[in-house]
C-alpha cells in the first residue's frame, strides 16, 4: 500500500471527508499538527490533489484553493465534489512539477499529501514550488515514510521482516499502483533537495499512527511499529 491512498474516488455524500486536511492514512491531521496556520484569504496550491478532499477543505476555510493532478478522472471527481459541497476550487491537470500556469511569488502556501511519493525527481517539484511561493511561505507536505519501504506489510505472517535496503532507490513495484508507483527517497534525499533549492526546513514530524481516531481500510498492524508517514514543513528563502 503506497502512494495511492489519496487517489481513491470519494464515497457519495461523504461531506466529512472534505472538512479535514489529512496527511496520510491512519495518522495525524492538520488539526493535530497545525503546520499551515489560518488559510482564510490565502492562495493555497495542493500538489497531487487527487479527488480534491484537501483542496475542498481549504476552500471551506476561505482559501483560494488551487489543485493540480495528473489524473483527468480524479479532477472530474474533484470538480463534481466541490460543486456538491458548494465551494470553488481551481483545478489543473498536469505533472506535479508543471507549474508554468502560475506566476512567480503568487501563492501563500504549497501543500501536498502523500502525492510526492509518485515523483521520481523531487528536485523539479521543489524548484517549482519555490518559484511560485511568496517569500517566507510554507511548503508543507507528507510522503510515505521512507523507513516503511523496507518491509512488505502484505505478509500476514512476517509483516516486519526487512525485505529491501533503505538505500535502494529503485521504484517500488506495487500491484495496481499503475503510473503512481512509489519512488523511494531517503530522509536525507528530501532534506538535501529542499535546502539546495533554498528552503529552510523548520518541521520534520513522524506522527504515530496511534493518533488516528479510527482505522481505515488501509490499516496494518505494522503501523504501530514503524512510522508510516513523514511530514515536512519548509519555508522559502532566497530568490
Amino acid at each position: 500500500m503506497g502512494v495511492g491512498w489519496n487517489r481513491q474516488l470519494p464515497s457519495p455524500g461523504d461531506a466529512s471527508a472534505t472538512s479535514v486536511v489529512r496527511y496520510g492514512p491512519d495518522t495525524a491531521t492538520e488539526a493535530d499538527l497545525r503546520l499551515l496556520g489560518a488559510v482564510s484569504g490565502k492562495r493555497v496550491l495542493d500538489l497531487g490533489c487527487g479527488n480534491g478532499q484537501a483542496a475542498i477543505a481549504f476552500a471551506k476555510q476561505g482559501a483560494h484553493a488551487i489543485g493540480l493532478d495528473p489524473s483527468a478522472d480524479l479532477l472530474t471527481s474533484a470538480k463534481k465534489w466541490s460543486e456538491r459541497e458548494g465551494v470553488k476550487v481551481e483545478l489543473h491537470q498536469g505533472d506535479l512539477a508543471d507549474l508554468a500556469f502560475m506566476r512567480a511569488d503568487s501563492v501563500d502556501v504549497v501543500f501536498s499529501a502523500w502525492a510526492l511519493g509518485s515523483v521520481a525527481d523531487l528536485t523539479r517539484v521543489f524548484r517549482q514550488a519555490h518559484r511560485v511561493l511568496r517569500q517566507g511561505g510554507p511548503f508543507v507536505f507528507s510522503v510515505p515514510h521512507p523507513m516503511y519501504d523496507v518491509i512488505d506489510d502484505n505478509d500476514p505472517d512476517q509483516p516486519l521482516l526487512v525485505r529491501r535496503s533503505y538505500f535502494d532507490r529503485t521504484p517500488i513495484d506495487e500491484q495496481g499502483a499503475g503510473p503512481f508507483a512509489d519512488h523511494h527517497h531517503t530522509v536525507g534525499d528530501i532534506f538535501m533537495g529542499l535546502t539546495r533549492n533554498n528552503f529552510r526546513v523548520d518541521a520534520l514530524i513522524e506522527p504515530p499512527s496511534a493518533q488516528a481516531r479510527s482505522f481505515s481500510p488501509h490499516w496494518r498492524e505494522a503501523f504501530l511499529w514503524l512510522p508510516r508517514t513523514l511530514v515536512v514543513r519548509a519555508r522559502k528563502e532566497g530568490i
